[in-house]
């Protein structure tokens, strides 16, 4: 695939913070329109309470119609499993379409069986109005954005490169954050390994933004870096690292972590495109727990 990058397009990118699932939403602007995509939306929940709210989601719908935008695009760079997506309840507010990678039909088809969905749950990704290919394009106003199917931590990730800055989502984290994991279904060590790497052959001064940041060692959050900083201080995959050593620490590091808290009802929303699973005959939803399904 050849990649056409023009770092003279500089798109304005507003970051949102959710400090409860550690999580950076975007609003993305054309520099040269009013047009914008939101990327990586969330919708809060609380779960003990079973409980859904959407403040997160209204400050973004907020920012874009306090600075007249149009927002054209709804952007899932995967499959989350650690926070909801709030992608329908915005499109009904401010229009636009949501795009997820064509591999959201592998997630379907094995969460589908994971919590016993019927046949009435499409696995087709129909629930989503665009699914994007390896080098794909598609506009945001006057600018021309393309994909990179970039898997291992899922099997639908994809990088959206939007002018001179790449959304990355789960694939890396910030220099001193490493990189996802690759122990979810559908996830692959040596594959995230092979993806950081087609990150890093964009050019250096490439802006990449992360979709989370848990602040290590203390320090503030952020979620702005670019290509040449994590190439050379990338703690998982900076300086040379092998293939065969990212492997091996991945797959080490994989097996002490935690399953995320809110993976539950975040795997049966986010792969019906941020809608909750559909009522039953008292018009009631609800979400499942599967006893060691995952």
């Amino acid at each position: 695939m050849t990649i056409k990058v023009d770092l003279s397009v500089k798109p304005e990118v507003k970051g949102f913070f959710d400090p409860a699932t550690n999580t950076i939403s975007y609003v993305v602007k054309d520099p040269a329109s009013n047009s914008c995509a939101i990327v990586d939306s969330v919708m809060d929940i609380d779960y003990a309470a079973g409980r859904i709210t959407y403040d997160h989601a209204d400050e973004l719908i907020a920012y874009v119609r306090d600075k007249g935008l149009t927002l054209e695009w709804l952007i899932e760079t995967h499959v989350h499993a650690d926070h909801l997506s709030a992608a329908p309840y915005i499109q009904r507010q401010l229009g636009g379409k949501i795009g997820i990678g064509r591999n959201i039909t592998v997630v379907q088809d094995t969460f589908g069986k994971v919590f016993n969905e019927g046949t009435e749950f499409q696995r087709d990704g129909s629930q989503f109005d665009r699914l994007f290919d390896d080098g794909d394009t598609y506009q945001i106003g006057g600018m021309t954005c393309f994909t990179m199917h970039t898997p291992g931590h899922t099997p639908a990730c994809m990088t959206h490169v939007m002018g001179d800055a790449a959304f990355v989502g789960d694939t890396l984290f910030m220099p001193d954050g490493g990189s996802a994991r690759a122990d979810f279904p559908g996830g692959d060590a040596g594959q995230l390994y092979d993806s950081i790497q087609k990150v890093l052959s964009l050019p250096e001064q490439m802006r990449l933004f992360m979709c989370h940041d848990y602040g290590p060692n203390g320090r503030d959050i952020r979620w702005e870096t670019t290509v040449g900083e994590e190439k050379a201080h990338n703690i998982h995959v900076g300086g040379g690292r092998t293939r065969e050593e990212f492997v091996a620490m991945r797959v080490a590091r994989d097996k002490t972590l935690a399953m995320p808290k809110l993976i539950i009802p975040s795997l049966q929303v986010n792969m019906r495109g941020g809608d909750l699973p559909p009522p039953d005959e008292d018009g009631k939803r609800y979400l499942k727990v599967p006893i060691n399904g995952i």
